[in-house]
């Protein structure tokens, strides 16, 4: 009867709705705007409800890690998707910004076990960043599920 208990449990485990929290830099909404509507297009498209997505918005990319860290101790989601915007600028803030804020995510992966997916653009120009929003937010999105799907075979 345990054992039998034990598999229901795991099965029930596996099957589960899978939840997507994306975090946002509210910074440089004219870029974010494009890489959350091409991950939720993408999200929906795979299947995920309304239900299933919640969007956090950080007043900065900076901000990002730290927002990661709290949903990730909730052990609500499945995956945590970042989305933002480093542009460079004339000051060194730019590579203290990128650097920080993708060292942060990735602690907060290792530590929690969970994938926060990087798809914060850091680019020179705001241009470029501009034409790699919407390609970086499917590619986010369809990270974030085969991410999930890898984790619950291990």
């Amino acid at each position: 009867m345990l054992l039998l208990n034990m598999l229901k449990n795991l099965f029930q485990m596996k099957n589960k709705p899978i939840h997507i929290a994306i975090v946002s830099s509210a910074y440089r909404p004219e870029i974010t705007k494009g890489l959350i509507n091409s991950c939720l297009e993408t999200l929906k498209e795979k299947g995920l409800s309304e239900k299933q997505i919640k969007i956090f918005y950080a007043p900065g990319a900076l901000e990002i890690p730290l927002i990661a860290k709290k949903l990730a101790r909730k052990k609500k989601y499945d995956a945590i998707i970042a989305f933002g915007a480093v542009i460079k600028g004339k000051t060194y803030h730019f590579e203290q910004v990128a650097s920080e804020c993708i060292r942060g995510c990735m602690q907060v992966s290792y530590v929690h076990e969970i994938p926060v997916v990087f798809e914060v653009i850091c680019a020179y120009k705001k241009k470029d960043a501009m034409k790699r929003a919407v390609k970086r937010g499917v590619e986010g999105a369809l990270t974030a599920l085969k991410m999930v799907e890898l984790l619950k075979k291990l």
